[in-house]
Formats: C-alpha cells, structure tokens, sequence
C-alpha cells in the first residue's frame, strides 16, 4: 500500500498543477525572513562512470544538478556558513536575508571536484564541503558501504548468501540489491569496527576486492579552498557518533579539526554528523569544544531565531528529488512536506 502511495505522490508532483500551486506558493513566501535552508549533497555523477560505488549516494545527474543551481540562484539567496555564523553572533542585530539558502555536500567524492564545483562557480553559488579526514591520501581507506556494494554487485558467486541476518540470493540483480539493501542497514547497527571487519570478511568470503578510495586528495581540497570552497569536519574515519564511545568520538571529531588545519591552514568551528547520527552527550562535547555549527540529516527549514545552532535541520537532495519537489521543500511552511519526503526516500 505505501509503494502505491509513493509512486503515486511522485506522479503528482510531475503534474502542471503541482508546478503552478508551487508558484503560488513561492509568491507568498518570498518576503519571509529569518529561515535558514541547508541542502545536503553527497555525489553529482552519471552511475556508470564510477559502478563499482553505491549508486544511491548520487544526489543528482550532472544535467539535474545544473538546473538546480540554475533555479537557486535566480530565485533564492546564496548564502555562506560565515553569513550563518554572523547571523547566530549579532542575533538581534543581523539576520539572514529573505529567502536564504546554504549547500553543502558530506564526504568529498571525486565527482565534487569534477562535477559538481565547475557548476556551482558557473553560478557563483558558494557551498560547504565536509570531509573525513583519514581518507584524502588513503587509498586503502574506503566506505564500508562501498565495498559492501562492490562485494554483492561483482561477486562471481551465484549460491544464496548466508548472513546474521538471514539468507539471501545472489541470483540476478534484484536479489543482490535487496542483499545490499538490508545488509547496508544491519552494518548500521553496529559499531564502527565491527562494521568494517564485517564487511571486509565478505568481501574475503564474495572473492571481491574492496571498492577503490574515490575521496579528493589534499591537493585538491588546498585548490578549491583557495577557490572559495568552505572545507568542514566530518569526524576522521566517518563512524557514526552514537556508536563509539565518547572519548573516541572526541578524538575522531577533534582529530579532523587539526587534520584541516594542518592542510588546508584553517577550519571554522563547524561540523556535519556522519549519518546523522548523534546523541545528547555528543552535542555536548561539541558545545564544551567551541563548536559553533553542527549539521544533522533531520529534514527540515530553520528559524534562525529558534534553531539549536548544533541540531541543524537539512533537506537530503536524493537521486529521485526533481526540480519541483525541491522547490516544495524549499518553502517555509514545508515541514509536514519534509517528513512525508523522508518516508518517501526510504
């Protein structure tokens, strides 16, 4: 019944009558102020350039992407992480314009550089890149996902899988990306460690090699950064936070801090969650470390007025998010909007 419901609010949101009731919509909100809107990126790329990587960490085709930095920066205001840093330090004297926007991408795919930055300057929209550290330089660190994706999709192995969690299928592509699916899930529920020794013993298992680092080196990082690029912490080796203990979390998010500075020669006070995942001790570690801005995946706009400046809400831009869902999202009032759209990328 809810794929029904799913296909059928993708098919809605298609329709002219959906586009002109958006255009309503933005007429209305145009002269709000004080909300702030963070899009969240991971990879702009064509999923038969890099196969061997999850296709699901696509954001947007090249040709998506470019229409949607053609709409943002002809109908919104492009802001920077500095503007939202002045904006929570002169709280009663500056806000953010009408209107704003911040975008940001996690993890430092190649296709950043390659794909997606070429784009953004060609607009002059500037945009956030947060990075785990450990892996600029480390071609022998790479996702668990990925190698994940890698074991299953390339396996010359056709008998079923056994797991912890059940026994799969490895005969045609459906079976193996439902293998993925929930093998992808399970692996998050477990510590970071125990994740990768995981996945790394099936890959062993499956005959695979782990997936290749696809991450921008240092050099490349030093270049955009002097291009105008914003280059943020995102823990060094990407565990998810509330599955460490704190003092690992500590490290890993100090640790990137000091990577970035050491390399780049510089690093806000700002921080993306890997995943998303956090908990009440971690934001407080963050608040006692002078962390100014943390960003969370929670889908939602942000009343600057209002907002926990280290719980900020973001709008995931998925392979499925069309031009006109975003321009729904983007609006103001959209939040019942945005929690319907987080079941809808499930």
């Amino acid at each position: 019944m809810f794929q029904f419901i799913k296909n059928t609010a993708f098919a809605a949101v298609k329709s002219s009558t959906f586009d002109r009731f958006v255009k309503l919509l933005e007429n209305m909100d145009a002269q709000k102020s004080g909300f702030l809107r963070v899009l969240t990126y991971h990879r702009v790329d064509e999923p038969t350039r890099r196969p061997w990587l999850d296709p699901g960490q696509i954001s947007a085709t090249p040709k998506d992407f470019d229409e949607q930095m053609a709409y943002l920066a002809t109908c919104y205001q492009l802001v920077t992480v500095s503007d939202v840093l002045a904006a929570l330090k002169f709280q009663n004297k500056k806000d953010v314009p009408p209107r704003a926007v911040l975008v940001t991408f996690d993890d430092g795919y190649l296709d950043f550089e390659e794909q997606a930055w070429p784009i953004l300057r060609r607009y002059k929209i500037p945009a956030t890149l947060f990075v785990p550290t450990a892996y600029p330089d480390h071609p022998e660190q790479t996702f668990w996902w990925n190698d994940l994706y890698q074991a299953l999709q390339n396996t010359n192995r056709k008998q079923n899988l056994d797991t912890p969690i059940g026994t799969y299928s490895l005969s045609d592509a459906f079976s193996r990306n439902r293998a993925y699916q929930r093998l992808k899930n399970y692996m998050k529920t477990l510590k970071h460690a125990e994740a990768i020794l995981r996945v790394r013993e099936l890959c062993s298992e499956l005959g695979v090699q782990p997936a290749a680092n696809c991450i921008m080196s240092w050099d490349s990082l030093r270049k955009l950064h002097q291009d105008g690029l914003t280059v943020g912490a995102h823990t060094r080796t990407h565990p998810l936070l509330n599955r460490i203990s704190l003092d690992d979390a500590r490290q890993e998010v100090i640790g990137s801090i000091e990577d970035l500075k050491r390399e780049i020669g510089f690093a806000l006070p700002i921080f993306a969650y890997p995943g998303g995942e956090f908990n009440n001790d971690v934001v407080s570690m963050l608040e006692r470390e002078g962390f100014s801005l943390a960003f969370t995946t929670k889908r939602g706009i942000n009343n600057i007025k209002h907002m926990n400046p280290l719980r900020i809400q973001r709008i995931n831009v998925g392979g499925r998010t069309s031009l006109p869902v975003l321009r729904a999202q983007l609006l103001s009032w959209t939040a019942h909007f945005n929690k319907l759209h987080n079941r809808m990328d499930a």
